[in-house]
């Protein structure tokens, strides 16, 4: 009996592993086929947020797979569940800094845009050096922040409702902790994917700059660090929600 109950908790995961790689093959694919924007840059920031809500998705389905579990004994606890004793601590607050991170970029984008050479509106950065005035462009203003924040806001909210869903919904601790795992590897990609697309725009732009001194070195450091650090996360955040039995055991 014990066997075929770890034979079905096998299959039960290896099932819940194929629904979330089916998840990110199909943001891959819709990402493949549907255009977002005539601009490069701005489709570029609609897919992230597009692959991150489906990989979302496929975490939700994992979910419901994981609570099928007929015929074991449940035991009333006394003391209720809270969505911090199953999610990653160290993993979750950098992916909190770098959203606040992203949201202080986009502010600072969208304040110093100016129009670019065709005429359009927050689409480049304006300077004027002793050289003489320079337009660079593209620079995420506020034409460029609409996806960034769209997805960021809807990829919190969905990982909110999936959160509370996991914590209080049935199945073991093991179970709740893979999938808290998932959840917020999945919002890890929805918050780091446009945070390294905005900080490398911005980066190159700054690079060009034919003025600045100590204040543009400073901004390529952290706008180089930033790109860096949350490409790196992005990374680890799709491996935790495609594999996020391998970090049950690890508080990451």
């Amino acid at each position: 009996m014990r066997a075929a109950t770890e034979n079905g908790d096998s299959w039960r995961q290896s099932l819940e592993t194929l629904v979330r790689w089916t998840g990110a093959a199909a943001g891959l694919t819709v990402n493949a086929l549907v255009s977002y924007g005539s601009e490069s840059d701005v489709d570029l920031l609609y897919k992230f947020a597009v692959f991150g809500l489906c990989v979302m998705a496929s975490a939700f389905a994992a979910d419901a797979l994981a609570r099928r579990s007929p015929g074991r004994l449940r035991v009333a606890r006394m003391t209720p569940r809270r969505i911090r004793d199953y999610v990653p601590r160290a993993l979750t607050v950098a992916l909190t800094v770098q959203a606040a991170v992203l949201l202080v970029l986009l502010v600072v984008a969208a304040a110093t845009a100016s129009p670019d050479e065709a005429g359009r509106s927050g689409h480049a950065l304006s300077v004027t050096c002793p050289a003489g005035a320079q337009v660079l462009s593209p620079w995420p203003g506020p034409h460029y922040a609409r996806p960034a924040l769209g997805g960021l806001a809807l990829g919190t909210v969905v990982g909110a409702l999936l959160l509370r869903r996991i914590t209080a919904g049935s199945g073991s601790d093991d179970q709740r902790l893979a999938g808290a795992r998932a959840a917020i590897g999945a919002w890890g990609v929805v918050v780091c994917a446009p945070l390294f697309g905005v900080s490398l725009t911005m980066g190159v732009a700054v690079l060009s700059l034919a003025c600045g001194g100590v204040m543009k070195a400073a901004a390529l450091w952290g706008l180089a660090i930033t790109a860096l650090v949350s490409a790196v996360t992005a990374g680890h955040c799709l491996c935790v929600s495609l594999l996020p039995q391998a970090y049950v055991k690890v508080r990451l």
